[in-house]
């Protein structure tokens, strides 16, 4: 009886390809994946920025992720282009844009408030304490800060999913998905009650 071995000279080949591939610092990742995969040390150690813009109900309209020590100011402009295709119907009309929008510090800069006031929002972001607080462009409204607890509450609610919490996930892709699934957990919540 003879015995027919099977051929490895396929699988053998490929691996050594990628083998050849990965030796030359190629990667096989996908092309909308961050360098970095908004991974980054801050104060707790490795850790990821969840950039959450919300309704006044605290439903969840748009997200980015950033490496943890990234600065936060930057990152609005990003949210708010997101949250400007994700927020128009099918013809082209904003289905909902937000009137003011209430952020810590850290989004607190002379570009941000112009920029908010250019789109027609209304910047409710304390002043620094090293700044003075009669050369802004806008009076900070109290009152209208204190419902930024809303998106607080938002942030609490997503660090109790686990997952989102301890961040298992290495790819920020993977790791987004996470986050949008939690997101369509809270609106089928929403939707049965």
């Amino acid at each position: 009886m003879t015995r027919i071995r099977p051929s490895y000279g396929a699988s053998t080949a490929h691996r050594s390809e990628l083998r050849a591939a990965a030796a030359a610092g190629e990667k096989r990742s996908d092309p909308d994946e961050p360098q970095d995969h908004a991974l980054g040390r801050s104060r707790g150690g490795w850790g990821t920025k969840i950039h959450i813009l919300c309704d006044a109900e605290g439903h969840p309209l748009h997200f980015e992720l950033s490496a943890g020590q990234a600065h936060d100011g930057p990152m609005l402009e990003t949210v708010l282009d997101g949250a400007d295709k994700v927020l128009h119907d099918e013809h082209g009309v904003v289905m909902a844009w937000p009137l003011a929008l209430a952020g810590d510090k850290g989004y607190r800069a002379e570009w941000i408030d112009r920029l908010l006031l250019e789109l027609g929002i209304k910047p409710v972001i304390p002043t620094k304490e090293n700044e003075d607080r009669t050369r802004r462009l806008v009076t900070f409204d109290k009152r209208l800060y204190r419902r930024r607890s809303i998106v607080e509450c938002l942030i609490g609610w997503l660090k109790e999913s686990r997952r989102i919490a301890t961040r298992f996930e290495k790819t920020a892709i993977n790791f987004g998905g996470m986050v949008k699934l939690a997101f369509i957990h809270r609106y089928l919540r929403v939707c049965a009650a």
